[in-house]
């Protein structure tokens, strides 16, 4: 594997601690800046926001530019964006610096899979995707828990400046070690790949993890503020719980991604029935601090089991449109991220305490696993009419074969969660 790769993934860790770093500092961003805990969550939304809007943007966009430039300049414009972070007089500009910086994130997700793929043979790219991946997954490990020491103990902008240091280290790798990436032969037809979206399966598999994911976080964005003033737990085991979570997320990755490919609709049934039970719990025994902790856990690992099966379907259904495939399973994810905060904020703001947030999250899980049933209903149905047009009659084995919709991709696509 070439060192540019780890380049990459190293540059993903930075990413993904500043997505989502800010779940440990949301109390003192509040007092810092005069606003309420809700309104600090909104700052999550934005970062999300950003990845929806910038994922199907900035790869299409950026597909004709020199690929090691267009990596330097959204490093940079990112690492910009955590100084202006840290810089931030006010909420407003904070607010801003958020949207800036999500946008350079998916920009790079973008840009940064297809140079990582370019630099490997066929046969290493699902590793290749892997240290991408990883990266994002020892950032919810490590990042996310050193961000709140951090907060805690330096206050809250010296998470920001360590950020912005590890873009500057991410800078310097790929200034010395991406190698430059020839453009592709031919530009994509965006048009006959934009006809995906009227295939009533690709719009299930985009509600469906919206859903799945804006159900987890609308209870993980205020997971601090629950930890501490309803299972009364002392603030400096607050990093370690969130670090249980990242734990959690990486063991149901790497379980979810050995399953997904032969029971895709069992995993994606299995993991979001788990992720409502778990916040369901969180709810009713939010008070007991040994509860709440382990149910961190279980959160993380169930919300992450599911994740490379909704990326697998959405390969599945949206095949046709390679372009526009990965970017919009990216925008679908932090649709929920935008989503699950705000309901969890107009929760809180509503003086139904923290633990309605679990609520509220459980309700959006189980609209997730209803449009599960119905596009597993869909893909039946569909797979019965291929079946009965393209076989002869008596021909059964073909007709077996036919009728079986092919449920798993390449594992590079799976890793990309």
């Amino acid at each position: 594997m070439p060192l540019a790769v780890y380049i990459l993934g190293l540059s993903v860790f930075a990413l993904g601690t500043s997505e989502f770093m800010l779940t440990g500092l949301l109390p003192a961003i509040a007092d810092d800046m005069s606003v309420s805990i809700p309104q600090a969550g909104l700052l999550i939304s934005a970062f999300a926001i950003g990845m929806v809007v910038g994922a199907p943007l900035l790869a299409v966009a950026t597909l004709r530019l020199p690929r090691r430039t267009t990596l330097i300049a959204l490093i940079t414009v990112f690492g910009v964006g955590q100084v202006a972070g840290a810089l931030a007089p006010n909420y407003a500009l904070l607010f801003a610096s958020r949207i800036v910086s999500a946008l350079a994130c998916a920009g790079f997700w973008a840009v940064g899979a297809a140079v990582a793929i370019a630099m490997v043979p066929v046969n290493a790219r699902a590793r290749a995707m892997a240290v991408m991946i990883g990266g994002l997954s020892i950032a919810n490990v490590l990042g996310v828990p050193l961000g709140a020491l951090l907060g805690d103990g330096l206050g809250w902008r010296s998470a920001f400046w360590a950020v912005g240091a590890a873009s500057v280290i991410a800078l310097v790798g790929i200034l010395t070690r991406i190698p430059h990436i020839p453009l592709p032969a031919e530009k994509p037809r965006l048009r006959r790949e934009l006809r995906i979206y009227r295939d009533p399966q690709v719009l299930f598999s985009v509600a469906i993890t919206a859903l799945a994911a804006g159900g987890v976080f609308c209870a993980f964005s205020y997971l601090k503020p629950l930890l501490t003033d309803v299972a009364h737990v002392d603030a400096g085991w607050v990093p370690a719980v969130l670090g249980l979570f990242g734990v959690g997320a990486l063991i149901g990755t790497t379980i979810g991604g050995r399953v997904a490919d032969a029971h895709l609709f069992g995993v994606l049934l299995g993991g979001i029935t788990a992720s409502t039970v778990f916040l369901v719990a969180l709810a009713l025994f939010a008070s007991t601090p040994a509860v709440a902790i382990t149910l961190a856990f279980l959160i993380g690992c169930s919300a992450f089991f599911t994740a490379p099966a909704l990326n697998a379907r959405m390969f599945n259904v949206g095949g046709a449109a390679p372009t526009l495939a990965g970017a919009t399973t990216t925008s679908s994810f932090n649709l929920g991220n935008t989503a699950g905060p705000w309901l969890g904020g107009i929760v809180i703001s509503a003086n139904l305490g923290y633990a309605a947030t679990a609520w509220a999250g459980a309700a959006m899980t189980v609209l997730a696993l209803a449009l599960v049933a119905a596009s597993l209903r869909l893909h039946k149905s569909h797979s019965r009419v291929v079946a009965r047009s393209a076989v002869p009659t008596g021909s059964a084995s073909t007709a077996s074969t036919a009728s079986a919709e092919p449920e798993h991709t390449p594992a590079a696509a799976r890793a990309q969660c």
